[in-house]
């Protein structure tokens, strides 16, 4: 073949380069020979007479925009170096590497038809060398096993080639992308880092490193808390790295990027002590200043975000010390590369390039060996690209590589370099070397004296915790126990108060019992207090979680008990005075740390259902009991109505609870203060609560034990949709023990009292009808007398209790005897039809008696006491208005 003739830049821009591959054996298109053919064998051993042609696939053009090109023209030099000491060592006797290089432009379409040029009109190349762009050497490398071929490179690394199954006569003597995984690994396990994040640029290369790096860490006991990428904005992304409070990030962007990353991280102040940024290392020197114009924060500001980070990048040279293949120091063999290449273009690669000639030698030569061991019909000369024989033979010396060479250990795995990685450290705009990580060994070395964290100690990989368990105060709960204990003997005082004087009028007309049950309420109360204080400082964690659900139970079985009493009492006045069917009782219901503190509370899983059922019954039961201390607000004996001390008690029991509840929720993360308020809530509510209920009773005791169970005030009103707007009340005392009884009596009462209605009614007719004729007496005697017969004979009164006396005897003094009769002195009851001769004095007697008749029914259901002195008292009293036990007491209304 013979190419166009088309003379390269090479040609004039660079006459040292040119020469340099000339030597090497590239052919310039045009030029009168093959592309790819060697020529000359100056000084060459004597006995190498026989080439093995390699063939080198690399961007050799003269772009100086192509990073590409540049690594292969870079190479260039090593290269040579290589093959000048193996021909000299008289390596491969009596043959000699013939290699030809083929530019491939870095673009796929030039890439492959070099590959094919070379294969159609070059010799038999026994192997593959070179391959710097990814998708041209990813394109190459997987038509090799079809022409038998092993591919050697030196710059891929990419980690899409490290799969066998497609690639599986591809190595590399540079590392891949994804060899500083395990070294990340090895540096977070040695600063005992074991949460990070990882901020990726949405791209292959980067997204596969990611990937990878999330199954080196899996099992290692380290969390990747956060995972985040970007396209083009990486703020967003920071941000919610910040947000979930990691301070390891590790970064796969390029430089571009990497200066929009640092801009933020500055916005951010995820910069300092604090952070530690974890990024490629291959940017080139003096990465930023290519790209800090096309970024929106200073330069200023850009270098303070990027001062710290660490790089993790291939070392391209060893750093050791001893003699490498060639007999010569990686720091000697330095030296001869500078000084071969002059002027021209450096490449990192260059060492591997370098190594990577020696390893195909050294495979030519175990190759050479096997066959002289073997057979001696065949020899590596041999080759041609249907024979699979000798193929699988390279494949395999190539796998037993293992020597030291100026970039460390050349050794593979699985067709992939276990090479040395890099750690180097931003430091004042320059990047220094501050460890290394030996892939072969897995070993890691740090210079101690040479990183610098700008904090005291290298950053923590998140805000360190320090629990500190809170505890209540032992001289608060001591002085909250002590008011407790006086609550309690105080509550004790009023119990033995209620006990001592319990048959006393004012004390049994209270309710005594019911006032013994709020005692046991509020001690129930009180008692819950030394609970509510206790906690892991006085008692175990186990006994803590029993204490959880007591002291619960014991403060509201209190709570309950005292005000479900309290509601009782005033229940039993409502029925009394509202309800005259008296249907049956309700039932009632400065470093980078954080201190974080540890409290002890009691939690279950249905909590807030669970309060929410509490609060709302608890609430409907006080709000039950502020209806009924409304309703019975006019009931005017004291010793009965107790409306007004609980309005209070619940008026300040709700206000305190309310308080409290919020004020104790929002005080959670400081026990002292919530113990606090919560111990002074229960004191004051129960303390106020017994005080107002037993406080009252004790100073009207002792200064007028008998106003308290006279009735002030008669009438008692209540807007009722009945046909009567108004009614006159009598007030009695209802036994709650005789329920069925007391039905039987309401009978009988509502029965007396249409019976008077009855009577009323016809009496006013008589009234009304009755003129001053001489017919109206003839008509009384004939039609009315047994009727008034049997109103007077109504008149009966029994045994009662002080406060009806009180009733009767108040009417009394309003209506006194003298005025029940005829206003003539000389009349007398024998004649009782001359006393009614007259409308005047029937009017009269009807509008006086009346009033007494309602109370004269009263002895048929236990009212009116008939020891009271009084005219009205009938000796004579129907059996059936006998003394009914004072034990029933009912009221009379609806006249």
């Amino acid at each position: 073949m013979h190419p166009s003739p088309q003379r390269p830049a090479a040609a004039t821009s660079n006459p040292a380069m040119l020469l340099l591959l000339l030597c090497l054996g590239w052919a310039p298109p045009g030029w009168g020979w093959p592309r790819g053919s060697s020529r000359g064998a100056a000084g060459l051993p004597p006995n190498a007479t026989t080439p093995i042609s390699i063939m080198g696939l690399m961007p050799l053009s003269q772009s100086e925009e192509d990073q590409k090109s540049r690594i292969g023209r870079g190479v260039l030099p090593a290269v040579q170096l290589a093959m000048d000491q193996i021909r000299n060592e008289s390596l491969l006797n009596p043959y000699f590497l013939d290699l030809r290089l083929y530019d491939t432009e870095c673009d796929n379409a030039k890439g492959l038809k070099a590959f094919y040029d070379a294969i159609k009109y070059g010799p038999n190349h026994l192997m593959v060398f070179g391959g710097v762009c990814a998708t041209v050497t990813s394109i190459i490398a997987e038509s090799l096993k079809g022409w038998n071929l092993v591919q050697l490179s030196f710059a891929a690394t990419t980690p899409e080639l490290a799969d066998k199954k497609k690639y599986p006569y591809f190595f590399r003597t540079v590392p891949s992308d994804n060899a500083v995984n395990p070294a990340i690994l090895k540096l977070l396990k040695y600063y005992h880092w074991k949460r990070v994040g990882t901020l990726t640029q949405d791209l292959p290369r980067f997204s596969e490193v990611r990937n990878d790096l999330t199954g080196v860490l899996y099992g290692e006991d380290i969390e990747i808390s956060d995972t985040e990428s970007f396209s083009d904005d990486p703020c967003t992304s920071v941000k919610k790295l910040k947000g979930n409070d990691v301070r390891i990030i590790l970064g796969q962007f390029d430089e571009e990027m990497a200066v929009k990353v640092f801009c933020c991280a500055y916005d951010e102040e995820m910069y300092g002590s604090k952070y530690l940024w974890i990024i490629p290392g291959w940017y080139e020197n003096l990465w930023w200043e290519s790209w800090i114009n096309s970024s929106q924060c200073l330069s200023k500001n850009l270098l303070a975000a990027m001062e710290g980070y660490i790089g993790v990048d291939f070392e391209p040279l060893s750093s050791k010390t001893s003699k490498t293949i060639s007999g010569r120091t990686p720091q000697q063999y330095e030296k001869e590369y500078n000084a071969k290449r002059g002027d021209g273009q450096s490449s990192k690669f260059h060492g591997y390039a370098y190594d990577g000639i020696w390893v195909i030698a050294k495979t030519l030569q175990r190759a050479m060996k096997y066959l002289n061991a073997t057979t001696k019909h065949q020899k590596i000369e041999d080759f041609n690209y249907t024979n699979h024989k000798l193929g699988k033979i390279f494949l395999d010396a190539m796998n037993e590589t293992n020597f030291f060479g100026v970039t460390g250990q050349v050794v593979f795995r699985n067709g992939e370099r276990m090479g040395t990685i890099k750690f180097t450290q931003f430091q004042e705009r320059k990047e220094v070397k501050v460890g290394e990580y030996n892939a072969v060994a897995d070993t890691l070395e740090i210079n101690n004296s040479v990183i610098r964290f700008q904090g005291l100690e290298p950053p923590k990989d998140k805000t360190i915790i320090q629990e500190e368990l809170r505890k209540i105060s032992l001289p608060l709960y001591s002085i909250l126990s002590a008011l407790t204990i006086l609550g309690m003997i105080m509550a004790s005082a009023f119990l033995f108060f209620n006990i001592k004087n319990r048959n006393q009028k004012l004390i049994k007309m209270s309710s005594p019992y019911m006032n013994n049950l709020i005692i046991l309420g509020g001690m129930l109360s009180y008692a819950s207090i030394f609970l509510f204080g206790l906690d892991g400082s006085f008692v175990s964690e186990k006994t803590f979680e029993t204490l959880c659900t007591v002291r619960t139970w014991i403060l509201t079985v209190g709570y309950t008990t005292a005000f479900g009493a309290m509601f009782a009492k005033t229940w039993r006045v409502h029925a009394i005075f509202k309800n005259v069917k008296m249907k049956k009782k309700p039932d009632p219901a400065g470093r980078d740390i954080s201190i974080r503190p540890i409290l002890e509370h009691c939690e279950n899983t249905h909590m807030t259902i669970w309060l929410g059922i509490v609060y709302a019954y608890k609430g409907l039961l006080m709000l039950f009991g502020c209806f009924l201390a409304w309703e019975t607000r006019n009931v005017s004996i004291p010793a009965l109505n107790d409306s007004k001390y609980i309005g209070m008690s619940v008026y300040n029991v709700g206000i305190m609870c309310i308080i409290g509840a919020a004020v104790s929720f929002l005080t959670r993360d400081q026990p002292n203060v919530q113990f606090c308020i919560v111990a002074l809530v229960i004191i004051f509510c129960s303390t106020i609560t017994l005080c107002l209920v037993f406080v009252p009773k004790l100073i009207t005791l002792r200064t007028n034990p008998d106003a308290a169970t006279q009735n002030r005030r008669f009438q008692f009103t209540q807007n009722q949709k009945k046909e009567d707007s108004k009614t006159s009340t009598s007030v009695t005392s209802v036994n709650q023990a005789s329920t069925s009884r007391l039905e039987g009596l309401q009978s009988e009462n509502h029965r007396l009292r249409m019976k008077i209605t009855e009577l009323d009614k016809d009496l006013e007719e008589v009234t009304m009808q009755l003129q001053d004729t001489p017919e109206k007496t003839t008509y009384i005697k004939q039609n009315h007398y047994q009727d008034l017969n049997d109103i007077l004979s109504i008149r009966n009164f029994t045994d009662s209790k002080d406060g009806e006396k009180a009733i009767l005897k108040n009417h009394l003094d309003q209506n006194p005897p003298a005025q029940w009769g005829s206003s003539d002195p000389s009349r007398t009851s024998k004649d009782p039809i001359e006393d009614i001769n007259s409308p005047e004095h029937i009017q009269r007697r009807l509008s006086l008696q009346l009033p007494i008749l309602h109370h004269a029914y009263l002895p048929s259901i236990g009212g009116v006491d008939a020891s009271c002195a009084s005219p009205c008292v009938s000796p004579s009293a129907s059996p059936r208005h006998r003394h009914v036990p004072p034990s029933f007491r009912v009221m009379v209304s609806g006249l």
